[in-house]
């Protein structure tokens, strides 16, 4: 018997962690933060795993929402031994220690929150184990009674660079975690790779876009076309574009994308605006250009044309040097970069913001994409209201499957079990109701943080 714990993002985006005891070894799948979230209320609920044993951490792939809470899982379980691919690792790196200049930044004492140091960080990423995809490792822990041992292995899941869905084998049984999962090709990044998953006993599934309507998605190309007219129209009307984006996964896949349409012809040359942690991740992506599958292994971030967006000292030079900023976070959270260049963007008729990615539905950056020019908004709960002058307008270029891409992955991996897991409740209900109107072999399980299932 399997038991299966979510002590995080089971309902939700954000701090995912998924606890696993396999015959006395406990392992855990993934450790991540919640963006919108503060002190301990941030984190996956630990206490649901104090008495029971750990001796693993596995994770998927290096977005805070998944990898964030790492440091504090290691302070109250030091012994833990972790694993996640090569390129996980080395991200790692980059953004475990910008998010220690984040958190020392916002802490404050009611947190209840010891801020780990860039000391620790550096211990903490150089006890990673990366493995590369395929390769077979074995687990036993501490406590392992089963006369079986474990064996896990990595997968491309095809959503930023590193990210892996999670094969886990014990005896007759198969477990496949999918992680942020992705079936269709990106600019850098191509569609997961599932050619090893068969015969799956349980599919622990992810179900982002599990309520959204793919009609209203789009194709990456259809988007790519469509964002290209928009920005063309906002630079010749001496317009800038803020496309807030995550500094790791679309920041990539949009600077390529934009580079891609000026070296066809088909954008106006412009300046392209990045900026801190952002580019360090770049960098990690040239450096496993031919170590990973990606859609042009030539392809060199560092070589596109990119001005840099600290070196701006008046935002007025946006008025006089049309261009395209490319600012962190993707959801404009407080404090970000786009958040901070969102204030100045509102006041000016001529410039646009272009949502690109997921945005929670109670972040600014929802806000800002559900209103229109003219309208007056509240960034935030608690701020005043603001006049929106500039356009606004939403494209699709999700790094997560379609939901008809989320019942293929269902139908390849033909699994006896779905458990799921990372969406709202509509979009596990809609995925839910599918999957046991399409295959009646299926047993379907909607997982709740801090509710065990046994399989």
């Amino acid at each position: 018997m399997i038991q299966f714990i979510p002590l995080g993002g089971a309902y939700e985006i954000g701090a995912s962690c998924f606890y696993l005891n396999i015959a006395g070894t406990g392992i855990l799948f993934d450790c991540g933060i919640h963006p919108r979230k503060s002190g301990l209320e941030a984190l996956p609920n630990f206490d649901l795993i104090k008495e029971l044993p750990l001796d693993f951490a596995i994770i998927s792939h290096a977005h805070q929402d998944h990898i964030g809470a790492l440091p504090f899982l290691i302070q109250r379980f030091p012994h833990t031994i972790i694993y996640s691919t090569c390129q996980t690792k080395e991200i790692a790196d980059a953004t475990l220690h910008n998010a220690v200049n984040i958190l020392s930044q916002n802490s404050n004492s009611e947190d209840n929150l010891k801020i780990y140091t860039h000391d620790e960080i550096d211990l903490l990423v150089r006890s990673i184990h990366g493995i590369n995809y395929g390769n077979v490792i074995k687990l036993t822990g501490i406590r392992h009674s089963g006369s079986h041992e474990i064996k896990l292995s990595f997968h491309d899941a095809g959503h930023i660079l590193g990210a892996a869905g999670i094969l886990v084998e014990y005896a007759d049984k198969k477990i496949f975690y999918t992680g942020d999962i992705n079936l269709s090709d990106q600019s850098i990044m191509i569609g997961c790779d599932l050619s090893g998953i068969k015969n799956i006993d349980t599919l622990i599934l992810e179900t982002t876009y599990g309520s959204t309507d793919s009609g209203k998605l789009g194709t990456w190309n259809s988007e790519t076309e469509r964002l290209t007219k928009f920005i063309n129209k906002a630079l010749h009307n001496g317009g800038s574009i803020l496309i807030p984006v995550f500094a790791l996964g679309k920041t990539q896949e949009l600077l390529a994308l934009l580079f891609e349409q000026m070296r066809k012809g088909k954008l106006t040359e412009t300046n392209i605006y990045t900026g801190g942690v952002g580019r360090d991740i770049s960098h990690i992506y040239d450096r496993n250009r031919y170590i990973t599958r990606r859609g042009d292994s030539g392809l060199l971030l560092k070589e596109i044309p990119q001005q840099n967006i600290f070196d701006v000292e008046d935002l007025n030079h946006f008025k006089k040097n049309p261009g395209i900023v490319l600012a962190s976070s993707g959801m404009m959270l407080p404090g970000t970069t786009s958040f901070k260049l969102l204030g100045y963007w509102l006041q000016q008729k001529n410039f646009s913001v272009c949502g690109v990615g997921y945005m929670d539905n109670e972040t600014p950056g929802y806000r800002l994409m559900n209103s229109k020019t003219g309208d007056e908004i509240r960034l935030t709960e608690f701020s005043e209201l603001k006049k929106v002058n500039c356009k606004v307008e939403r494209f699709f270029f999700p790094s997560h499957s379609k939901r008809e891409d989320l019942l293929k992955i269902v139908a390849k991996v033909n699994p006896g079990r779905v458990v799921l897991i990372h969406g709202e409740e509509k979009s596990k209900n809609w995925i839910g109701e599918q999957i046991l109107s399409k295959f009646n072999h299926i047993k379907v399980n909607s997982a709740g943080n801090g509710i065990s299932i046994q399989f």
